[in-house]
């Protein structure tokens, strides 16, 4: 995980890496840089804190202006057992699969997008981009510490994940209903279909309805990440409002 932004999630979550690489010049530079360096002496000893050279952290980064550390953990503190012990514990009724999402930006924009609607988790099928590549993980932003995912997810698995709690609601540019017409205050779970060739077949045999966004002017589509954060927020919305109502109602 590379970073400050990330470190800094980490170290909120108590969870140590097993190394840190940092570039002291690089991490120096700014107050928060200074700060995450003091804060980061008393919890990792030295062979686990290693100070390298700007060629070094350049090679360990994947981005092109190295922010000066990257931070190493096992997979093993992310699968989705691990991060629900560590969540707050609450009522969550939204589910997102997600349908052999294919680009790493999309992924990680939705895995943050899922984590601030509060989702109970993330379903990825089989073929979707590595949710742990280094795109992915710097889009999502720290999602990974927080939220439920669960990869190669078969759609029998989903299936019975699903039933009988969540209805299916798949986004698609042709669906039959509006969005904004359904009652997301209800359970349900969301399918987001592949960027080019949309919803599988697995998935429209699943879904209990397709829903769509209404667009003018010739657009044809949205990016799926924006899609599936207009739903989602849709969700946010109503749910608030039915709150609000019923705080004002008592």
């Amino acid at each position: 995980m590379e970073g400050p932004h990330l470190l800094e999630a980490l170290l909120d979550a108590q969870l140590l890496p097993h190394e840190v690489y940092y570039q002291p010049e690089l991490l120096q530079r700014t107050s928060r840089g200074k700060l995450l360096r003091e804060r980061l002496a008393p919890l990792l000893g030295q062979e686990q804190c290693i100070a390298v050279n700007e060629r070094v952290i350049e090679a360990l980064g994947d981005v092109q202006t190295s922010q000066g550390v990257v931070s190493v953990l096992s997979l093993a503190a992310f699968t989705a057992s691990q991060v629900r012990a560590r969540r707050p514990k609450r009522e969550r009724h939204i589910l997102l699969i997600l349908d052999d999402i294919a680009d790493p930006g999309n992924m990680g924009t939705m895995l943050r997008i899922a984590l601030a609607v509060d989702v109970d988790a993330v379903l990825l099928t089989a073929h979707c981009v590595d949710c742990y590549s280094p795109k992915v993980v710097r889009s999502a932003a720290g999602a990974h510490i927080a939220l439920p995912i669960e990869t190669d997810v078969s759609w029998p698995t989903i299936a019975e994940k699903i039933e009988p709690r969540y209805r299916v609601l798949a986004a698609e540019t042709a669906g039959a209903r509006l969005y904004y017409e359904q009652d997301l205050t209800l359970p349900f779970a969301l399918i987001i279909g592949n960027e080019a060739h949309g919803l599988s077949a697995q998935a429209h045999t699943l879904a209990s309805q397709t829903i769509t966004i209404p667009l003018s002017n010739n657009v044809e589509s949205l990016n799926a990440a924006m899609a599936a954060g207009i739903i989602l927020y849709e969700a946010v919305r109503q749910t608030r409002m039915k709150l609000k109502q019923s705080t004002y109602e008592e």
